[in-house]
């Protein structure tokens, strides 16, 4: 998901502008990001024929975890272990708005709808990877808006993506990614066109938990409690709300080992830059029209090394819970690709 600028003046000023001047302030600045977002499309989408490498690559280097204290290590429950800025040789790659890690490999998809899988780096700074598209879905998948993928699932041989601007979830046999069921919740036919699935999470017991993206002005989000595959047409649900922290937008979760669920929700202010935090949320009180209420476990903000923070992972690592957090660059020179790798204290 692209991010919106919410533009607020700036706490401590001594001086502000006039109500039209003030507005026309905003005006400008909201009209410069729309343009600037705009102009960096994601490769692919706009059908001009690229030149690919032969053998694709990703490139790990390295950033400080906090620019004003190079020795921090701690944020909440989380003890950082790492993190990287990713380049690649492959232009496609980049806009990471879902992942999952497994094992030594990441699988993850571009809001272009690119599949980009690379390996973690075991020794040195470079790593395989492989970029292309995915070989049905819906349209032709020349246009942003065919294959927009904001969530993901991976369980055995099986791969759930959720397409926002299609308010859809659909499945996949990941041998060869070709597609095997597909469904458009009807609640979520009326979920705006891109602020669809953004994230979504299958639970222990088979049922899957999707949340739409929402407003950040809002303070709910949509979230759907789906008792089996929400990409078969007409599998029961019941309807809630995940109360987000205040002008935060969901864009990812995860469950941990104990069931309890990570949510992810990021914010972009013109003013401030980019921000994250992450949330625990129980589902212990989960029914029809219930509102889900997380405890913010982590904020990340300026100085911290942050982007706009959309992929959301959870593995187990020596007797640890692992959580990977990347973000999405929008395919723009001006934002990274980050991923960056904690050591979540389990007597949270």
């Amino acid at each position: 998901m692209r991010m919106s600028a919410n533009v607020n003046a700036a706490e401590g000023w001594q001086e502000r502008p006039a109500p039209l001047e003030a507005a026309a302030m905003r005006f400008l600045a909201c009209l410069a990001c729309l343009v600037l977002l705009a102009t960096f499309a994601p490769p692919g989408t706009r059908g001009r024929p690229e030149p690919l490498p032969a053998v694709a690559f990703v490139h790990f280097a390295p950033v400080p975890f906090d620019d004003s204290d190079p020795k921090r290590r701690r944020i909440g429950p989380l003890t950082w272990l790492g993190e990287w800025k990713l380049t690649s040789n492959d232009r496609r790659f980049g806009g990471i708005s879902a992942m999952e890690v497994e094992g030594d490999r990441v699988t993850s998809f571009s809001d272009a709808g690119w599949l980009i899988r690379f390996q973690l780096p075991h020794a040195g700074a470079v790593a395989p990877a492989s970029v292309g598209p995915l070989p049905q879905g819906p349209g032709d998948g020349e246009r942003k808006s065919d294959r927009d993928i904001e969530s993901m699932i991976l369980s055995g041989d099986s791969a759930w993506i959720g397409l926002e601007r299609r308010n859809a979830i659909w499945r996949y046999d990941r041998s060869d990614w070709h597609v095997t069921s597909w469904a458009a919740p009807r609640p979520m036919r009326h979920w705006p066109a891109n602020r669809g699935a953004e994230a979504m999470l299958r639970l222990g017991d088979g049922r899957f938990l999707v949340f739409a993206e929402g407003q950040g002005v809002d303070s709910l989000s949509h979230v759907l409690l789906f008792a089996g595959d929400p990409s078969v047409p007409g599998t029961p649900f019941v309807a809630m709300h995940y109360a987000k922290p205040p002008g935060y937008r969901t864009t990812d979760a995860a469950q941990l080992p104990d069931g309890r669920i990570l949510i992810l929700n990021r914010r972009f202010a013109l003013l401030e830059g980019v921000s994250a935090k992450l949330s625990l949320l129980d589902l212990s009180g989960a029914r029809e029209g219930a509102v889900l209420r997380g405890r913010v476990l982590a904020d990340f903000h300026r100085p911290l090394n942050v982007d706009n923070m959309e992929g959301l992972s959870i593995t187990r690592e020596r007797g640890r819970t692992i959580v990977w957090i990347a973000s999405d660059d929008n395919y723009n020179p001006l934002q990274r690709t980050l991923l960056m790798k904690f050591a979540l204290d389990d007597r949270l």
